[in-house]
């Protein structure tokens, strides 16, 4: 773990993160000693960090700490938090005077599983865990994240791979941990996230390539019916980075179209930022 630039092992056991999840986060790719999307990673975080009304963690640093790290690294994980300093010495919710940020680099393994999923293609559950709707925390992705542990430990109860999620008022937002595309007949479409949800850097790159071929990407509110009259089904992360859903808890969906255009466009990018890629 690396903390504004230097190599920590202490717990930061009175961190305001830790306490009210006072800060934000993004995880990083890293290939052959690359962080990919890096740009599009730094620029969610500065727009996290002016809603949560946190000061600059300077940002130039915090690139040249992750360059530094990920050059190191053949396939591996960065993720970076950034966090408010202990302006009342970890107690109450206020600041106080110091608004000073810290930055947080944790190194972690590369996720081998997703590679037997790009095979297998993933099962959703409808999660039982609905998202609360707030425009104001909309789209970021903050330290808060309870709703998404309990999401997983349905997922883990019910023994599928990942979990279809929609919002208090029943409409459909995203995954645990990934946002979700699907096509009907020759129809694009993916959630609105402008009540709930995490607006991820894949759903962005996606969105973006299929305006940029011509394709028109719906996004609006949608129902759980409205995606299991899927013709195909796809989720995303700057992991994955894309995963074939083969079913829905029991609506059965084929690997199609949409899954292997969006394969095809993360290996061009993978084989043009990249040295190799295995």
């Amino acid at each position: 773990m690396w903390v504004n630039g230097k190599k920590k092992v202490e717990a930061l056991e009175y961190s305001r993160a830790l306490q009210f999840g006072d800060g934000c986060f993004t995880t990083i790719a890293v290939i052959s000693g690359k962080a990919l999307m890096l740009k599009a990673h730094l620029k969610r975080l500065r727009e996290n960090c002016e809603r949560l009304l946190m000061n600059d963690p300077d940002f130039i640093k915090l690139e040249n700490e992750i360059n530094s790290i990920a050059v190191k690294q053949k396939k591996a994980v960065l993720k970076v938090i950034l966090i408010t300093s202990d302006g009342m010495n970890g107690r109450g919710y206020s600041r106080g005077c110091n608004h000073a940020s810290t930055r947080i680099i944790l190194l972690l393994p590369w996720p081998t599983h997703y590679i037997k999923l790009q095979k297998t293609g993933v099962r959703l559950f409808t999660s039982p865990i609905r998202l609360a709707r707030n425009p104001f925390f909309a789209g970021m992705k903050h330290l808060n994240r309870l709703e998404q542990v309990l999401i997983r430990q349905h997922i883990d109860y019910k023994g599928g791979d990942e979990a279809l999620v929609l919002d208090t008022k029943g409409i459909v937002i995203e995954c645990c941990t990934a946002n979700l595309f699907w096509r009907k007949q020759n129809d694009i479409y993916t959630p609105c996230l402008n009540e709930s949800g995490v607006e991820g850097i894949m759903r962005n790159y996606f969105i973006t390539q299929l305006v940029a071929s011509g394709q028109v990407c719906n996004i609006a509110n949608y129902s759980r019916e409205d995606v299991l009259q899927a013709d195909e089904v796809t989720i995303c992360n700057a992991l994955m980075p894309v995963l074939p859903v083969y079913a829905i808890d029991n609506v059965y969906f084929n690997t199609g179209l949409l899954y292997k255009q969006f394969y095809e466009t993360c290996c061009k990018y993978y084989n043009l930022h990249c040295n190799d890629h295995d």
